[in-house]
């Protein structure tokens, strides 16, 4: 089976080293500045053009914004936007092209309707300060060498890892991988160097193939299975908050930089920022430990997995319990079991974003008109169940992997309604007429239901 796979790896740069690669991060926002000034200026004069009058035969023709044509564009135009071309590598300038033409396409998609979701927005011009800096090499000498202690890529030469790479120097000699491309980024203050590899992983299967579990997410406990197994949320983004707030104390005291004023940061302010940066890395990396961890032991442990499809854009719209969502990673779960059930073997069922899972009793097959958010116990007033409230709902999505056909990654369960499912038993969710597969990118259209765990913004 061939995967696409990265391999991310933190660099020890040397300060040179870390020059030379902001170097090149700053050729790529250069070149992507550039081309999007360029499109800009096309699009806004034709727009005034059209006020005018004047018909669309006699506009200024309208600019090419493909990688191609953005890239011919630049080679033209290199020597008087940026004469220091030749200092860097020509990836650097792809890098900054690359984005520009996907933003472009995304926001053209987005407006005439090809590209599902949120409105995408037109692109904006990157600045030093805000952007991310990170560049992405396709061609030229890309390797790990034989210590597995150090990489090379073009024009940067021989960088240290701060980490063994031995997971994927072992596949690039056995030749179960091949390297595509490596993107140096810098994140939490710290330089990472990810390599995307073409890894054919051998066929696995989970420990359990028969076993379903259901998954229920939720902001007391992280998910809670079926089984009765609890997974506590370990909430990292509260346990921080009180450093983070301090730092961002001393910060908001501190000499920022100030552009029309013509004013640098000062050092102190620079300092207490990188602070700031690595505390908020911190966060996020013992967030991604947790959710990898949980997603790897139930992708390996059971055959078929079932969770729900939550509106969490929707759910964050809450004031109350918005931080409390972000922190537990609801998408981030649904997005690592995608991709690992299919590594492992698994399925993955995605129930309907309105089958009624917390409200219906996995027992008898009751439906309670109405549960409160407070109310933690679900009690039947049919059979006289008495079970906790997630685990009831985990045993319910558990119960749907039998009425769902198909052996896809990712398998959505439901009728796709577009409003609230009336009163109605599990037997009647089990009688939903045929299943819907998700498309490659493992998205699935959104609907209006809100999670079982947070109040939406009406309430």
């Amino acid at each position: 089976m061939s995967v696409v796979q990265a391999y991310r790896f933190a660099l020890d740069l040397s300060p040179a080293q870390e020059r030379a690669v902001l170097g090149h991060a700053g050729a790529a926002r250069v070149a992507y500045n550039w081309g999007l000034a360029r499109v800009k200026a096309v699009l806004d004069q034709r727009a005034a053009e059209r006020s005018y009058g004047i018909g669309d035969d006699q506009l200024t023709p309208a600019p090419g914004w493909t990688l191609p044509a953005l890239r011919q564009a630049w080679n033209t135009a290199k020597e008087d936007a940026a004469p220091w071309w030749r200092d860097y590598s020509k990836e650097a300038y792809n890098t900054g092209l690359d984005a520009l033409a996907r933003g472009l396409k995304n926001w053209a998609d987005s407006r005439s309707g090809k590209r599902s979701g949120r409105p995408v927005g037109f692109p904006r011009f990157k600045s030093r300060r805000r952007s991310t800096p990170a560049v992405r090499f396709t061609t030229g000498a890309i390797r790990v060498e034989p210590d597995r202690k150090h990489v090379v890529l073009p024009r940067l030469g021989r960088l240290k890892l701060h980490e063994s790479a031995r997971k994927l120097a072992r596949r690039l000699q056995a030749g179960t991988a091949r390297i595509l491309s490596a993107t140096v980024r810098r994140d939490g203050r710290r330089w990472y160097v990810s390599f995307t590899c073409e890894v054919q992983r051998a066929r696995r299967t989970p420990a359990r193939p028969c076993a379903t579990v259901g998954v229920d997410l939720g902001v007391m406990h992280v998910a809670v299975l079926s089984t009765g197994v609890l997974v506590p949320n370990p909430r990292h983004l509260d346990a921080a908050l009180r450093k983070l707030r301090r730092i961002s104390r001393a910060l908001s005291r501190k000499v920022g930089p100030d552009r029309r004023a013509h004013r640098d940061a000062s050092k102190r302010w620079c300092r207490t920022r990188t602070a700031l940066g690595r505390a908020h890395a911190r966060v996020a990396n013992l967030r991604r430990d947790g959710l990898h961890k949980l997603t790897t032991r139930l992708a390996t442990g059971y055959g078929t997995i079932v969770v729900e499809d939550l509106n969490v854009a929707g759910m964050l719209r809450g004031r109350r319990l918005a931080r409390r969502i972000t922190d537990a990673g609801f998408a981030e779960i649904r997005r690592q079991l995608v991709y690992k059930t299919d590594w492992y073997g698994g399925r993955l069922v995605v129930a309907d974003r309105w089958c009624p899972s917390s409200n219906t009793c996995s027992a008898c097959g009751a439906v309670r008109t109405k549960l409160t958010l407070s109310e933690r116990t679900f009690t039947c007033t049919t059979c006289g169940l008495v079970l906790d409230r997630d685990v009831n709902a985990a045993r319910n999505l558990a119960a749907l992997a039998a009425t769902v056909a198909g052996s896809g990654p990712e398998t959505l369960n439901g009728r796709r309604a577009d409003r609230k499912t009336p009163p109605a038993g599990l037997v009647a969710v089990k009688r939903l007429p045929g299943t819907a597969t998700a498309d490659k990118t493992g998205t699935v259209p959104p609907q209006g239901r809100t999670s079982d765990h947070a109040p939406t913004a009406a309430s």
